[in-house]
């Protein structure tokens, strides 16, 4: 399992040709494998680490046949390939990625010929990590490094080497990236434990310590919460209160759903996230009364929580994403399809959710070691089932490690074979990291304030689908073009660590010649993979919180509208016989579907001192293709193998 928390800053290089060489044989001779240029934003070097502190060291292998993913992915994703919709199974992926012999020989002989002896050596299910418990003696030892302890702004400490580890000139091409090095939340000190114990913390105290900790990942928050002084039940003030008929409207959205028993939709809540049944309940009685019987089916990844929280959260910091989610779900979906709320626990990792549906992704059989990460009660690798769509509306800076981000992506792109859809947030600070509010500065650092355009990851992974925010101006109707939000910058851009993919080089080939100069070109990369890919309504919001009907806004909100499209889409091609549509993006940037969306040509995304990307005809980087036509999205794919 990959320990890190999600919301980690950047590497400032990944490989390097400098080699160094150590006293002893031919064998210690090091080559650069990661470095930061400074630790990440908010983190400080304090002091060096006790030689005797145990590191739970984690190396993850060059896995096989990862040149052909994307070549896999589009032989079944593509609509016009005859293989469209023959989904892999989890074993096939298993065994065509599993690492070479050569690659785990090749990294068992060196952690050996330095002393890391065999028994001490555990391997995951695919084959695709080495763990061992290792003293930070004998980590410096192993990767030529000297490891820290940093001391973050809110008083926690942990430990890595942002300076830099090295690999022997012979072991890097079978190594992506070794942990903890220059990750951090990898291994907190005195006595962190990663089950979470809400209940004995005092609410300010949680939400302080929320709000400060760099390992969650940020949940868009494009506009503050804030009480409905009057309800619309109509679609005449849609500009004023969005609600569930607004959006039937807005994208003719009136499902009729058959195959609610097959078909499978999970909605992601991370970061202690939490869901009142109570707020739920009383949203769908006046939004959708026959669907407020209702309840989400709880399963719990990594977490003390069991469903018998769910109504009894009641601190807006821990139940707004969850209201939020499952209200436009279920509200749009309807009374009979079954919603899964899947909450990650132990800091809200994304790899802790991928742990949980995919046991192969798992690096550490059994869990962690208790001593170092504290007693997870319910340490969950393999044990929850995997839907057919994943709503996630929670999304943070792309300034992690890029070997890091890589592998993740790479997660991502084997469960799409699968025939699973990935729908992420793509952030509500325009073209700043989502909830920091970060820019890049020139050395590639993470810095507030002016700077240049950093995008949030796995928003930028290409296997995802990133949803951006659209909304209804002020004075007009759901008959009237939508525009990008004003009341917060939709999260897009251009990724720093992905190429353009080629599903949309054609696409934002066109967006950036139109686009010329008229945003500086040396503050963004024109050659990334671009979001977001697709948007909807995300502002003004109508939800429940804490028994208080609320106006909220955000790409949190566009997420789930895009989910419930997707379901409904799924629930159509099972009735005729026909798998999910699983990675979408192969369909939807190709011609076939050129009519199936409402082009989105007004507003910006500001962010990092600018006015941000603006909107254009055909795909921007603000509201990505556009909102949902959702007949002619249901007619195209249904007309798909």
């Amino acid at each position: 399992m990959i320990t890190l928390r999600i919301l980690i800053v950047l590497l400032g290089a990944t490989l390097a040709v400098s080699a160094i060489s150590l006293p002893g044989s031919p064998r210690s001779r090091r080559v650069l494998h990661e470095r930061r240029d400074a630790p990440p934003h908010g983190w400080t070097l304090h002091r060096r680490a006790d030689p005797d502190t145990v590191l739970p060291l984690s190396i993850a292998l060059r896995q096989s046949n990862m040149h052909n993913l994307d070549d896999y992915l589009q032989d079944i994703a593509d609509p016009e390939s005859p293989n469209y919709g023959q989904w892999w199974t989890p074993a096939r992926v298993v065994e065509t990625f599993r690492p070479s012999a050569h690659t785990l020989d090749t990294v068992r002989t060196w952690l050996a010929e330095e002393d890391i002896a065999s028994d001490r050596v555990q391997m995951s299910k695919d084959g695709g990590y080495l763990r061992a418990n290792v003293t930070v003696t004998e980590a410096e030892r192993l990767l030529a490094t000297e490891y820290y302890v940093y001391q973050h702004e809110d008083g926690s400490e942990d430990v890595g080497c942002h300076h830099g580890y090295h690999l022997p000139a012979h072991v890097v091409e079978h190594v992506d990236l070794v942990m903890p090095t220059v990750q951090f939340e990898t291994v907190r000190l005195h006595g962190y434990s990663k089950q979470r114990k809400r209940r004995a913390v005092a609410q300010a105290q949680a939400r302080d310590a929320h709000a400060k900790a760099a390992g969650y990942m940020k949940r868009p928050n494009g506009v503050a919460p804030k009480k409905a002084t009057q309800i619309w039940m109509d679609v005449e003030h849609c500009d004023q209160l969005a609600t569930i008929d607004c959006f039937r409207a807005l994208y003719n959205f009136y499902p009729n759903l058959t195959e609610t028993k097959k078909n499978t939709i999970g909605v992601v809540e991370l970061g202690d996230q939490l869901l009142n049944l109570g707020d739920l309940k009383m949203f769908l009685e006046k939004f959708n009364p026959n669907a407020a019987e209702n309840v989400p089916k709880f399963i719990g990844i990594d977490t003390d929580t069991n469903a018998g929280n769910l109504t009894t959260a009641t601190d807006p910091n821990f139940i707004s994403e969850g209201d939020l989610d499952f209200e436009l779900v279920i509200g749009l979906l309807g009374a009979e399809q079954e919603v899964q709320l899947y909450e990650v626990g132990s800091g809200g990792s994304v790899n802790f959710f991928l742990d949980g549906i995919d046991g192969s992704f798992c690096t550490f059989e059994g869990g962690d070691d208790p001593n170092i990460d504290g007693v997870i009660p319910n340490e969950d690798c393999g044990t929850a089932p995997p839907a057919n769509v994943f709503s996630v509306s929670f999304t943070g800076g792309e300034d992690l490690p890029p070997f890091y981000m890589q592998r993740e992506c790479q997660e991502f792109g084997k469960l799409t074979m699968t025939g699973i859809t990935f729908l992420f947030a793509s952030g509500d600070d325009g073209v700043a990291s989502n909830g920091d509010n970060l820019c890049l500065a020139d050395n590639g650092t993470a810095v507030p304030g002016p700077g240049n355009f950093l995008p949030n990851f796995p928003s930028t992974c290409p296997y995802v689908t990133a949803v951006g925010a659209t909304q209804v101006d002020p004075g007009k109707s759901v008959h009237d073009p939508e525009s990008a939000p004003t009341a917060f910058g939709s999260g897009g851009g251009f990724s720093n660590v992905f190429p353009r993919a080629h599903f949309q080089h054609r696409q934002v080939a066109q967006y950036l010649h139109q686009l010329g100069d008229a945003v500086d070109p040396r503050l963004f990369n024109r050659t990334g993979r671009a979001i977001p890919d697709v948007s909807a309504n995300g502002f003004p919001t109508a939800a429940v919180i804490d028994a208080n009907y609320t106006i909220v806004g955000g790409s949190s909100a566009a997420t789930p509208i895009w989910a419930a499209v997707v379901v409904a889409i799924n629930d159509a091609r099972l009735a005729h016989g026909k798998g999910p549509v699983g990675h979408i993006n192969h369909a939807i940037y190709s011609h076939l579907f050129a009519d199936a969306f409402h082009d989105v040509t007004n507003g910006t995304n500001p962010g990092c001192g600018t006015d941000g990307f603006p909107a254009m005809p055909g795909w921007d980087p603000v509201t990505g293709l556009g909102t949902p036509n959702f007949p002619v999205l249901l007619k195209r794919f249904l007309a798909l193998k």
